[in-house]
């Protein structure tokens, strides 16, 4: 919350893929910061996905936008889930992944950005923790940025 609040205020766009977990709080986060954000659906415009956070959906499309490849009423899919994750990272200027699990889709997402010449970085959790595996991977064997403040996700944009 505090990296994301700290890149609004650099005025930065959060961009994510709206789920639950991390990638909901920074949205949530951005938009408490006066923000904007965007989310990339996995599912249509008339079909809000996840349904269980349609406030927060809601309040993103005050203060940022919700895109998809999808046509409207498409129910989210494996494979929309996969496919959104190209286009989070084509509209970024840099990838944060945060404490994602060995086999996170998020992973999927930073693959989308180094692929793309996206900088990329990592906020990893607790060394032993099986939601820093992702991470760990992406830092050591894709070259990820450690990423521990504001400055150092500030700076992945300036690389």
């Amino acid at each position: 919350m505090e990296i994301t609040a700290g890149l609004v205020a650099r005025g930065h766009i959060i961009v994510g893929t709206g789920s639950y977990g991390f990638a909901g709080m920074a949205h949530r986060a951005a938009l408490a910061a006066g923000g904007h954000t965007v989310v990339v659906s996995a599912s249509g415009l008339g079909r809000p996905f996840p349904a269980g956070d349609g406030d927060l959906l809601t309040r993103i499309t005050e203060r940022g936008a919700i895109v998809t490849e999808l046509p409207p009423h498409r129910a989210p899919t494996k494979w929309t889930f996969i496919q959104r994750g190209r286009l989070a990272a084509a509209l970024t200027d840099a990838v944060l992944i945060v404490e994602a699990g060995f086999r996170s889709g998020s992973l999927n997402v930073a693959g989308h950005a180094t692929a793309l010449g996206r900088p990329l970085g990592a906020v990893p959790g607790p060394i032993t923790s099986p939601t820093s595996a992702g991470c760990s991977r992406l830092i050591r064997d894709h070259g990820a940025t450690l990423i521990s403040t504001t400055d150092e996700a500030a700076a992945l944009t300036t690389a």
